[in-house]
C-alpha cells in the first residue's frame, strides 16, 4: 500500500501472498508511472521486501527513501493507522475467499476510504474532498458499500 501523507489519501494497493524486492518494485512503477506525479520522499519501514531491485527503481524516478528506526511502527502512523482501519472496519467482518477475492474488497474499501470516509485530521471530510451538498438537494439517501458493511450518505436527486 501507498499512502500520501498529506490527505491520508490511498494512491495504491496491491496484494501478494509472498512479496520480494521485485514485487515491490513493480508496485511503486505501477503507483508512480513517470508522469510526474512521484513524491519527492518516501517513508517506509526495515521489511525485506525492499531489497536491491527496489532501491534501485526508486532512485531511479528520483524519490529519497526515509527509512523508520527499526521496530519502530509509531514513526509512521499513517500508515499504521490505515492499516488498523482496514483490519477493523473490513477485514474482521468478512470472509476472504482468496486472492482475488481480498484485492476486490480491498479495492472497494479503498474507494470507499478515499471517497467518502470521515477523518477527524480532515476536518471530517474524506481524503478527496467532498463538496457540500445543501438541504435544497434532496432527502438523504444511504449507498451501501460492501454490501452494506459501511454506507455512503448522498442527496437523492
Amino acid at each position: 500500500m501507498i499512502l500520501s501523507h498529506d490527505r491520508r489519501r490511498i494512491l495504491h494497493l496491491h496484494v501478494t501472498a509472498h512479496p520480494t524486492s521485485a514485487w515491490a518494485a513493480q508496485q511503486i512503477r505501477e503507483a508512480f508511472p513517470g508522469d510526474g506525479t512521484e513524491p519527492r520522499y518516501l517513508l517506509r519501514d526495515r521489511d525485506g521486501a525492499y531489497g536491491d531491485a527496489f532501491r534501485r527503481v526508486i532512485r531511479a524516478i528520483g524519490v529519497r527513501e526515509i527509512l523508520t528506526a527499526p521496530q519502530s511502527p509509531w514513526q509512521n502512523p499513517y500508515a499504521e493507522r490505515v492499516i488498523g482501519s482496514i483490519r477493523r472496519e473490513c477485514l474482521d467482518h468478512l470472509i476472504v475467499l482468496n486472492e482475488g477475492h481480498l484485492l476486490w474488497i480491498l479495492r472497494e474499501y479503498v474507494r470507499y476510504y478515499n471517497e467518502s470516509r470521515p477523518h477527524l485530521g480532515l476536518e471530517g471530510n474524506s481524503p478527496e474532498p467532498r463538496r457540500v451538498e445543501p438541504p435544497s438537494g434532496g432527502p438523504v439517501v444511504a449507498v451501501p458499500v460492501l454490501g452494506g458493511l459501511h454506507h455512503c450518505y448522498r442527496r437523492a436527486a
